[in-house]
């Protein structure tokens, strides 16, 4: 999971990044690893067989068992080589710097695609995929100083709303089926109600609260520099993003930071509040196959998902709901119930594939990826304290339609233009 030459250690980060080389990088450790893991399933049917044969069989599982290991570890250890020479291939030759697929709409969906998945351990490696929290205008990160954003922004709004995208999102996923420039929500609030739209980038692998701080402070920084006084911000969140909007109005609140006092609405679109049913059914995966020799393959890779992907079990927003803690546990301890921002007004939209949401399916899968009872804030076990009347059913919708959906956009515009808004 490393960005360097080697394959055990990263980059000075110092260097130029360069993500194409980071991501052959790792595409090649993971082809390394590859064999090991078969080599476990290949020896745990092995085992069973040899067991089935008795004692008898001992001598040839010693026999089979050192040369499978040895034959396993030579596949790997090949790929390794092979990952070495292509990347100092590509150091050699310059390959990949000066490019920047973060910066592109497609190249930034495949890293946000493995950031999603495996992006604490991109982070802890010091890969150059990894991409911390920052500000983004047309794909690139911004600097908070008044220079860079009175360039950036040269009709700056008093109004801000904040678009925080969910897991494995980008800001461009936000221009979900646009049919032309300009036909995106914060584009549209701009126009129509003279707001100035904000899109934040994060690392949606990594834990929920830890974007969540990151968030604050990069939103304390934006308010402390923007070119005219801040009067209001609007938080809109989908899925994941909903969780971070709430994580950091709650940390930035009990740390005192002053942009939080600015925040008039939150609105969250399918957001998984009282967790999301298939993280749940990964969880009881991984520890069903990580039982067994022959399936503990599959079950070890189940284990690697992100922190980020397994804070969605249950919603978790802050640090206390996983430090110290198995995260592997089948029986977790309850997450933190998180007040909701005093002062603000809280929205919430959710959806199902069928027409109505009382339908035998839209009750069992919802949008496909959050079932109406999380997005709503209401369970019978758990209860987020939404007020009803705040919040808009949309049917017949998936989940990601929720980034960019007409009957979405007139309500986030009238919420965001009731007076005191």
């Amino acid at each position: 999971m490393t960005s360097g030459a080697s394959g055990d250690a990263p980059r000075s980060r110092d260097a130029q990044p360069n993500e194409l080389r980071a991501l052959s990088a790792l595409a090649f450790e993971e082809l390394r690893s590859f064999p090991g893991a078969v080599r476990d399933m290949h020896l745990g049917i092995a085992g069973r067989a040899f067991r089935g044969v008795g004692a008898a069989g001992r001598p040839v599982q010693v026999i089979h068992d050192a040369v499978s290991r040895r034959a396993y570890g030579a596949v790997g250890a090949g790929a390794a080589a092979l990952g070495q020479a292509a990347d100092a291939g590509m150091q050699r030759r310059g390959i990949g710097e000066g490019s920047r697929l973060s910066s592109t709409p497609r190249g930034s969906a495949l890293i946000a695609a493995l950031s999603g998945l495996i992006g604490d351990q991109l982070e802890r490696a010091g890969s150059d995929l990894h991409q911390p929290t920052s500000i983004r205008l047309d794909g690139e990160a911004l600097a908070l100083d008044a220079g860079t954003l009175s360039a950036a922004f040269p009709d700056p709004s008093p109004r801000l709303v904040v678009f925080l995208h969910g897991l494995m999102e980008t800001e461009f996923s936000w221009r979900w089926g646009a049919s032309r420039p300009g036909d995106t929500y914060g584009e549209r609030l701009a126009t129509e109600l003279g707001c100035t739209a904000i899109y934040p980038r994060y690392n949606s692998g990594l834990h929920v609260s830890e974007n969540g701080r990151s968030v604050a402070s990069l939103l304390e920084d934006l308010v402390g520099a923007w070119p005219v006084e801040v009067r209001e911000i609007a938080l809109v969140g989908h899925s994941m993003g909903g969780l971070v909007a709430r994580s950091a109005c709650y940390q930035a609140a009990e740390n005192g930071q002053r942009w939080v006092g600015h925040v008039r609405n939150l609105v969250s679109l399918g957001t998984p509040h009282l967790g999301a049913p298939l993280e749940q059914g990964v969880h009881l995966a991984s520890a069903a196959l990580g039982a067994l020799p022959e399936t503990r393959m599959f079950g070890t890779f189940l284990r690697r998902r992100s922190a980020g992907i397994r804070d969605l079990r249950y919603g978790s927003l802050v640090d206390q709901d996983w430090q110290d803690r198995d995260p592997d546990a089948l029986r977790a301890s309850a997450c933190k119930e998180v007040p909701l921002l005093e002062g603000a007004t809280h929205f919430f939209v959710s959806a199902t594939i069928t027409r109505s949401p009382q339908h035998p399916l839209g009750r069992l899968l919802g949008d496909i990826l959050v079932l109406t009872p999380s997005a709503t804030g209401r369970a019978r076990s758990r209860r987020i304290p939404f007020e009803p009347e705040h919040g808009h059913h949309v049917s017949p919708a998936h989940h990601f339609a929720l980034l960019n959906h007409p009957e979405v956009y007139e309500r986030l515009r009238g919420w965001l233009s009731r007076p005191g808004s």
